[in-house]
């Protein structure tokens, strides 16, 4: 690639960042967006509970507004700081939803000290795939489902707030879409100006060089046609010479 091809390549306008199909807080989030409609389908009234829409549309929420966010924040890092903090109160929503369940249905909340907290943290921490959890899904009790699900709210919160925060320190560097912009254009117009001068300097040595070579041209004319005009003085001379021993 060219010199000015590579320059443009650093003066980006859209903000570059990771697919939201990669980010394991995005993988996470869906895992609990599809365990939550599960859970609702197998342990909450299909009809006549509010608690089922609020549920799957605040695992929902969350899922989309960061897919959202990370598009939207190709242009603006401001848009997508909004659209992750609503994806962190939806989460957060549906975690008090799980806590309230096992709270009103008398189960037990699982905590450090419980046999089981540490291999269900471990096994979280690990797996972001849907097919890692689905198989085992149907197969929960329900405390055991809500502590896992709430384990994981509190897991899609924590890495929320570090992608916020190194968004908003990116932001603080970096800036917005008009600062990327006019950043971009600045770096355009230095280019430009820079390849200019160079032009200018290097037609200046080029005509430096041309005086010089039409100098040394002329006078290596001269030199030929000199001594042209000596040789040639010389057989006029010789042929006199021989002219005149003939006639003797």
């Amino acid at each position: 690639m060219d010199k000015q091809g590579s320059g443009a390549g650093k003066r980006r306008v859209l903000r570059a960042g990771a697919r939201w199909q990669d980010l394991r807080l995005y993988q996470k989030s869906d895992v609990l967006y599809q365990l939550t409609y599960i859970f609702c389908e197998r342990f909450l009234p299909k009809y006549g509970d509010r608690t089922v829409d609020q549920m799957v549309q605040a695992a929902r929420s969350c899922k989309q507004n960061i897919v959202e966010g990370s598009e939207d924040g190709k242009t603006s890092t401001e848009m997508e700081l909004k659209l992750l903090n609503v994806a962190r109160a939806s989460n957060n929503e549906l975690r008090e939803d799980y806590k309230d369940f096992i709270n009103t249905h008398n189960l037990l909340l699982w905590t450090p000290d419980h046999p089981r907290y540490q291999k269900m943290q471990d096994f979280t921490r690990q797996h972001n795939s849907p097919d890692d959890y689905l198989p085992l899904a149907p197969k929960w009790s329900c405390e055991e489902f809500a502590n896992t699900a709430l384990t994981l709210c509190y897991q899609v919160d924590a890495m929320l707030n570090r992608y916020l925060k190194n968004l908003e320190e990116r932001f603080v560097t970096e800036g917005g879409i008009k600062e990327r912009m006019y950043a971009a254009r600045t770096g355009y117009r230095k280019e430009q100006d820079d390849k200019m001068t160079s032009l200018i300097r290097e037609n200046c040595e080029l005509k430096q060089q041309l005086a010089t070579l039409q100098a040394a041209y002329d006078d290596l004319k001269q030199r030929a046609l000199n001594a042209y005009n000596d040789q040639k003085a010389r057989i006029v001379e010789l042929e006199n010479k021989l002219n005149l021993n003939d006639n003797r």
